[in-house]
């Protein structure tokens, strides 16, 4: 089996002597080639590990490696690691094409040498035009593509992108995502990608690696993750809208999910669990017919689905409606329904293993 492009072993830090660890014992590995989304929430560790693995940390206990080097020691300028930030950090005094031959010119490259990458670089993200201008007079949009021809220039082994759309509005943010995968991908290079936004991370990733509390919770595809998740706290952090979660009961051979019942599942339940329904695992039909009633409570048109909040007794459930915006209004009774065979099984104490 080939080395992993980037492995942390193991890996802890700490900031201060007696706190809480930043990363505790994090095992990760990134194939070459591929792009691992560390995704989470915020305080959890993610940009913590981007700067070990850059260089700008040292590691308290484990090991760091890159294309099999250990890099305990090795300067981040020697670790042939490139990292786009979310600040940008570009240097306002110089115009693009300052700034993105700067990395070379430092490196003593030639003129015809540089001239030549910057050219090629600016072609791939669409920035010639921008050559003659400073940061000032460039949009958010502008200035990340400048910030990734910069890292992009130096043709490096390994990207490191720190939250590089967080300061980009959201229409933006979805073109350039899709580019830096696309770029990333056609250039064959490997990319640890870090966000806190699930979105991204499930349209950009080829794996994620979800953390939570300074810990790797857990690593798959995009689709593992959301069909399989390890525990509730994973089923509840991607998806949008949220999964429902509700308390479970075993009757007799059937399952009771809030006023619902649908059959038992063949796992061995414990005493205390959760059931999770995704919202598009909820039906919710005007008139009469099948399942329980309800009434909307909210409703979000956003065009090619519908997105609901019903109150069934005393229990909420968002649903997603796909069939555009409907005739849905607050205060509407409906039947309301789930999908039993779809549910997932959550301990209700620990971590919230999936059963």
């Amino acid at each position: 089996m080939a080395e992993p492009e980037v492995l942390l072993d193991a890996v802890s830090k700490r900031f201060a002597p007696g706190a809480a660890a930043a990363l505790d014992r994090v095992t990760l590995s990134v194939e070459r080639g591929e792009i691992l989304v560390v995704v989470g929430p915020s305080g959890c560790g993610k940009s913590t590990t981007l700067r070990l693995v850059a260089g700008l940390e040292e590691p308290d206990d484990g090991t760091v490696s890159i294309a099999g080097r250990p890099m305990r020691g090795v300067p981040p300028q020697d670790r042939d690691v490139a990292m786009v930030f979310q600040g940008y950090a570009l240097y306002p005094q110089m115009t693009v094409r300052q700034i993105l031959e700067f990395p070379l010119k430092m490196r003593g490259a030639p003129r015809a040498q540089r001239t030549a990458a910057v050219e090629e670089v600016a072609a791939v993200l669409r920035i010639a035009h921008l050559f003659d201008r400073r940061p000032a007079e460039l949009s958010g949009g502008e200035r990340q593509r400048v910030a990734m021809g910069r890292a992009l220039v130096r043709k490096p082994r390994l990207f490191l992108f720190d939250e590089p759309l967080s300061n980009i509005d959201a229409s933006l943010r979805a073109e350039l995502r899709l580019e830096i995968g696309r770029l990333v991908r056609r250039l064959g290079v490997t990319a640890l990608y870090v966000t806190h936004d699930h979105v991204e991370a499930m349209t950009l990733g080829d794996r994620l690696a979800l953390m939570r509390a300074g810990r790797v919770v857990q690593v798959g595809t995009p689709r593992e993750l959301y069909e399989r998740p390890a525990t509730s706290f994973v089923a509840g952090f991607l998806g949008s809208p949220k999964i429902n979660m509700v308390p479970g009961r075993a009757e007799g051979e059937a399952l009771l999910v809030g006023p619902f019942r649908i059959a038992l599942p063949a796992e061995t339940l414990p005493p205390a669990f959760d059931v999770g329904v995704r919202p598009e695992h909820v039906s919710v039909v005007e008139g009469g017919g099948a399942g329980e009633r309800g009434e909307v409570v909210a409703v979000e048109p956003l065009g090619a689905q519908t997105h609901l909040v019903v109150k069934v007794g005393v229990l909420e459930l968002r649903a997603t409606h796909g069939l555009g915006f409907g005739t849905f209004e607050r205060g509407a009774e409906v039947r309301v329904s789930i999908q039993g065979e779809r549910a997932l099984y959550f301990r209700r104490d620990g971590d919230g293993e999936r059963l």
